[in-house]
């Protein structure tokens, strides 16, 4: 809805400044003007505005009310045109960005799913917001018609921010009368704008200038065989790092900054634990509705080293050591956005089954983007699978505010003394990295060669020895 309004002024000088300033868009019938006039001489005063019209050239009570109208007429009052964000009957809404966890101040807008006069309904998402953790959606709060991007791609916003605004009723935006028909006096010319058009002068033609002969570019100096030959920038590309790879920028840096980090290796044979998965892979999926994979046997035997040396799953916190008396593994998982590491919980009351339904939730929303925070949060030991890339070897960092790390690796068949001769067998290296500060070498050798035994014996896990 369209309403007209005039400015008002709170004091003389804000008037006196309105009065200077003022500029007539369009010409006003004298009549209107005169009682505009009277008006304000009402309510101010004639002196007042006598005085007024003083400081524009006017000597203070040296002209009478004429004059005062005379001048309102010359310097007729503005009328601006304002019009409501919403309407009052509640038909447009906006669209604006969720809490996005305690952590999380701002976030970046990512991208729009929706765009102006696509239809939405409710609690569709039309924005995501990329933060250094996760991906947010934006829903629409109501059922309509996107009618407009307040926001931008690329634009840092907050929680509350408005992004877009939703037309409940699908219609069109609503054109204001003076628009749509053009009113009379609008259509006059204004004498003052007449005879300026009349007055004005047409500009002297300038000569055209002679161009001068340019002189012959030298040729540019060959570069000498010192000076390295760098590829030309226009084979170069710049491209803005994504908030979740800033974010694990920092955090691997502030890692290796923190911590006295080692990393001590050993190599498990894979023979016992595959036969194990290629014997109950059938009757396991048949009863679970789960495939059995192999990193269910690496976090039980994670829970059983870290039972066993509990130095591991503690933390350094200033001058005091903090233990935890849960397990909470957390699986590191690369997706094409950056690296993100979910979390499962109290992985020590978990069975085999168990601990595959929670890995194939958390990785298949890792890759959708669905991770929430309370998903990532926490964690206290971490593993990292390089060899679903074909890592035969490698040092995982540190996630803080862990003290260590499991790094494994692929499977790869190499010639092994068994009893005496010589088979194949399919072996994997693994890696520990941990806090030297805290842990030792004795027991970061004693927890790696714990999952060694237990990877290699799962029997090992039902006879807790």
């Amino acid at each position: 809805m369209w309403a007209v309004s005039r400015r008002r002024v709170s004091s003389s000088s804000v008037l006196g400044q309105s009065f200077r300033n003022a500029r007539p868009s369009r010409c006003y019938s004298s009549s209107s003007n005169e009682a505009y006039a009277k008006t304000l001489v009402s309510r101010k005063g004639t002196s007042q505005v006598a005085g007024i019209v003083g400081s524009l050239g006017f000597p203070v009570g040296s002209r009478p009310l004429r004059d005062v109208i005379l001048f309102v007429q010359r310097y007729p009052p503005i009328f601006v045109h304002t019009r409501s964000f919403s309407a009052d009957s509640g038909e447009l809404v906006d669209a604006v960005v969720p809490f996005m966890g305690e952590s999380i101040t701002d976030g970046t807008l990512a991208s729009f799913l929706k765009h102006p006069g696509d239809r939405v309904e409710v609690d569709e998402p039309i924005a995501q917001i990329e933060t250094d953790k996760v991906t947010i959606d934006v829903s629409s709060p109501e059922a309509g018609v996107i009618e407009q991007l307040v926001a931008k791609v690329g634009d840092t916003v907050e929680p509350g921010t408005k992004i877009a605004v939703i037309s409940k009723s699908g219609g069109v935006t609503h054109v204001a009368p003076s628009e749509d028909k053009p009113s009379k006096e609008a259509s006059e010319p204004c004498p003052a704008k007449a005879k300026k058009v009349e007055t004005k002068k047409p500009k002297a033609e300038t000569p055209p200038s002679k161009e001068k002969p340019t002189a012959p570019s030298l040729p540019p100096p060959k570069p000498s065989a010192k000076e390295p030959q760098l590829p030309p920038k226009e084979r170069e590309r710049r491209v803005p790092m994504t908030r979740l790879r800033k974010r694990v920028a920092t955090r691997l840096k502030d890692s290796q900054n923190t911590f006295a980090m080692l990393t001590t290796f050993n190599e498990v044979d894979m023979t016992s634990l595959m036969k194990l998965r290629s014997d109950y892979k059938d009757a396991f999926f048949k009863k679970h509705g789960v495939k059995l994979g192999l990193m269910s046997g690496f976090v039980k035997a994670a829970v059983s080293a870290l039972q066993n040396q509990p130095i591991v799953n503690a933390v350094i916190d200033g001058d005091d050591i903090i233990y935890r008396d849960y397990i909470d593994i957390s699986i590191a998982v690369g997706t094409p956005k950056g690296l993100v590491v979910p979390v499962i919980r109290n992985a020590d009351r978990m069975n085999f089954a168990e601990i595959e339904k929670g890995i194939n939730i958390l990785a298949k929303k890792a890759n959708d983007g669905s991770l929430s925070i309370d998903e990532m949060a926490g964690g206290s030991f971490t593993i990292s699978n390089g060899g679903v890339y074909g890592s035969l070897l490698s040092t995982p960092i540190i996630n803080p505010p862990q003290s260590a790390i499991l790094g494994m690796h692929s499977i790869v068949s190499r010639p092994m003394v068994v009893s005496g001769e010589v088979v194949p067998r399919p072996m994997m290296y693994i890696a520990l990295t941990y806090d030297h500060r805290l842990i030792d070498g004795r027991e970061a050798v004693f927890f790696l060669r714990r999952i060694k035994d237990v990877v290699e014996d799962p029997r090992r896990l039902l006879l807790d020895v």
